[in-house]
């Protein structure tokens, strides 16, 4: 019964495919002791029935069906996969280098390029091949699109089924460990460096900028001095991420202008982090106990969804809102995160804004904006499809390096490189490339299940023959991961902490971020006990991302 449904299986290969997503997917939400594997679940499902199905017995020509089958599959979901992230990653890419951001970045470059230098010693010294060495670097770093990049320099080489599925097992064995050493290392920190993380994060409010909870005070203009400054002024003075919404003047309800100055007995709402909105206070006067912002007679305030596509990738200064139609974005949601805007701030389709204005404009903001839920949930497949074909053209454009080695940045680096330029622009002329981001986040998702079910199942048949062949694979490459994971993590917090200085509650996001690891990201906001950890991911995923994709291809030359 069993070889029959799966020769059933072999027959239809598509029903093969969700099958294995199927049966990993319900696996990815299992958590144990508040950790789980994700969309890897759908990897070890794809090995797992990938290896029974490719059995010995299976007509050879069936299994060059099916191989042939999901290498496509897995090519198209590896490249939709990288060009939806390089889009969604592009701000945090560009944004990293700041001064601030090439600190942090700097400790994922040493500590990645000491990895990759420590997994060729250990190779040399336990006699894994380049294959296995390079699935050991991308599963000890928890990194599929590195597992792809790899397995299509290998593909080209023209290596055998067998040695295809070599740095897929490697990966697979030490996927798990990529996730359970940095959380036991990020358990263990607060104790070895001596840190009080409640009392470091209490000094850290720099850090917290686009952290915080939004509040909305009013505030009373008490101060002589506070009537010297225009509205940009004061913000600059302390380099306050605030919003001013209603102005309270004689009566009048205003909306103010940058230019917009302040006088005595002004009744002002200012909308910010409880930190900034305290400096504002000291700089103005006193916090009133009036709640101006809930005054509707004259102004009020509504929520709309950006989808209107001549508005994204304009700066909010040059949209000029208040000259226009007497209105101010006091707030803007981007996925789960509410952040006050500044002139410079560039709209995104899909992002949830809160515009005050009068009653009366109210129709005309909704129409500006878009706010239809319908079209932001939709893609445009003209603008993805020519940035993907870019994408896909760059990578396969040889790059020669000398002594006859010819580079290519292939279907994971070449999507990936033309994302992160073309979400940097945002769009050009009337073609905007970036997407909403509740469309991309799935397009994503989808991209890596197709990926990892498609090269599971390819590299199922393999897997069977290597531990068949020798079952100290299994402890010997979880042995390797242990070591070169304790190894890494702990640099990267003694670089981090103590060589560059940065704080343990950023250290643990950056930890996280050096392994692209979102489950080591929320096991980090959970013991931290606040958002720090965030500032530091964000900040390296995309760096430690690219990073990961090169070196793991360099490490297959370099042990070739």
């Amino acid at each position: 019964m069993l070889e029959q449904v799966l020769f059933f299986f072999a027959r239809n290969p598509l029903l093969l495919l969700f099958a294995v997503v199927a049966l990993g997917y319900p696996i990815s939400k299992i958590r144990v002791a508040g950790a789980s594997f994700g969309i890897a679940s759908i990897l070890f499902a794809g090995i797992a029935l990938g290896a029974l199905v490719m059995a010995p017995g299976l007509d050879p020509t069936l299994k060059g069906e099916i191989s042939k089958d999901m290498k496509l599959v897995y090519e198209l979901g590896l490249a939709v996969f990288v060009y939806a992230m390089g889009l969604s990653i592009s701000h945090s890419f560009w944004a990293a280098f700041s001064r601030e951001g090439l600190r942090k970045n700097a400790v994922v470059f040493l500590v990645m390029l000491m990895s990759t230098a420590f997994v060729v010693l250990l190779a040399r010294v336990m006699g894994f091949n380049a294959r296995y060495a390079a699935g050991l670097l991308t599963g000890s770093f928890t990194n599929m699109p590195a597992l792809a990049g790899v397995i299509e320099r290998v593909k080209a080489s023209g290596a055998s089924p067998l040695e295809l599925a070599q740095p897929t097992v490697a990966s697979a064995i030490a996927y798990p460990i990529g996730v359970l050493v940095p959380m036991l290392v990020i358990f263990l920190s607060a104790w070895v460096f001596r840190v009080n993380l409640q009392e470091e994060a209490d000094g850290l409010k720099a850090y917290q900028a686009g952290h915080q909870k939004l509040e909305a005070w009013t505030l009373r203009v008490t101060r002589p001095e506070a009537e010297a400054m225009a509205k940009r002024d004061l913000c600059a003075a302390g380099g306050l991420r605030v919003v001013f919404g209603r102005v309270l003047r004689n009566a009048d309800l205003l909306l103010p202008g940058p230019d917009f100055g302040l006088r005595l007995g002004d009744l002002v709402t200012v909308v910010g982090s409880p930190d900034d909105l305290a400096q504002v206070e000291a700089l103005v006067g006193e916090r009133s106990h009036v709640e101006l912002d809930r005054d509707q007679s004259a102004l009020d305030a509504t929520r709309v969804f950006v989808s209107r596509w001549d508005v994204v990738g304009v700066p909010v200064g040059k949209l000029d809102l208040v000259n226009r139609f007497q209105a101010i974005i006091t707030r803007v949601r981007r996925g789960d995160l509410w952040f006050v805007p500044d002139g410079d701030t560039v709209l995104e389709l899909g992002d949830r804004v809160r515009v005050t204005t009068r009653r009366d404009n109210i129709e005309a903001i909704e129409e500006f904006f878009g706010d239809s839920y319908r079209a932001i949930s939709e893609v445009s497949f003209l603008t993805f499809a020519m940035g993907l074909a870019a994408g896909l053209a760059l990578g396969q454009l040889p790059i020669p390096l000398g002594q006859g080695i010819i580079f290519k940045l292939g279907f994971a680096g070449g999507p990936l490189a033309v994302a992160l330029i073309l979400g940097r622009f945002h769009r050009i002329g009337s073609l905007v490339w970036n997407f909403p981001y509740s469309a991309n986040h799935t397009v994503r998702q989808f991209g890596l299940v197709l990926f990892a079910a498609g090269i599971g199942i390819i590299s199922g048949e393999g897997f069977r023959a290597i531990l068949s062949r020798d079952a100290t694979v299994l402890p010997l490459f979880l042995g390797a991961a242990l070591l070169v994971c304790f190894v890494a993590d702990s640099l990267t917090m003694v670089i981090g902490h103590k060589g560059f200085g940065i704080p343990l509650n950023v250290m643990f996001g950056i930890l996280a971020g050096t392994h692209t690891q979102p489950v080591v990201l929320g096991y980090a906001n959970q013991h931290a006990g606040n958002d720090l950890p965030n500032v530091g991911f964000a900040t390296v995923y995309p760096l430690a991302t690219i990073l990961k994709i090169v070196l793991a291809q360099v490490l297959l030359g370099l042990l070739a």
